[in-house]
């Protein structure tokens, strides 16, 4: 289990710069180093190859939603790539969980929606998949094989580019 408290090899993960008020505002007691990778795989890879594979990486951004209603907070407990129009074998990666680590949870009896994230190479406009969130590079994070990989996600659209960066400011 995550301490927010101890941060020998230990790391947030944010994708960009506009993402470090989420830190503030639901990992307050969090000091550990903050990278911020930039959008996308080859960001990720870039940015976290040279790290320690025993580093224990929490990633907090936003993503996108079907059906999840905007500014929802949500911890993913699994990630996948999203290639909608073929199938093949390929794992989930299982997150270690955290919100039982974070205070707004421990003092009250919010619940936090669990869900699965699917990550693409390109902004989604359209799914089926509901109870879900698609984000850019948590599938990148999980693969690079760390010790421990936790989300928490914040949905910023329901699949709208154009509402995405109304509220974040970011990628356009």
């Amino acid at each position: 289990m995550i301490k927010l408290n101890d941060q020998m090899n230990k790391y947030v993960i944010i994708a960009e710069e506009g993402e470090r008020d989420l830190i503030a505002k639901y990992l307050p007691n969090c000091n550990w180093p903050v990278i911020v990778t930039g959008v996308g795989a080859i960001n990720i890879i870039r940015s976290l190859q040279d790290l320690p594979r025993d580093s224990e990486l929490l990633n907090i951004g936003y993503a996108g939603s079907a059906n999840f209603e905007i500014g929802t907070l949500v911890e993913v407990i699994e990630v996948r790539l999203n290639h909608p129009n073929v199938t093949y074998p390929e794992p989930a990666l299982p997150l270690t969980p955290i919100a039982s680590n974070l205070p707004i949870f421990q003092s009250s009896n919010l619940q936090l929606p669990r869900c699965i994230c699917y990550s693409n190479c390109d902004f989604v406009l359209a799914s089926n998949y509901k109870d879900c969130v698609f984000d850019m590079e948590l599938a990148f994070i999980a693969a690079l094989g760390f010790k421990s990989v936790s989300a928490l996600k914040i949905v910023s659209d329901n699949l709208s580019l154009h509402a995405y960066h109304d509220l974040t400011h970011g990628v356009e």
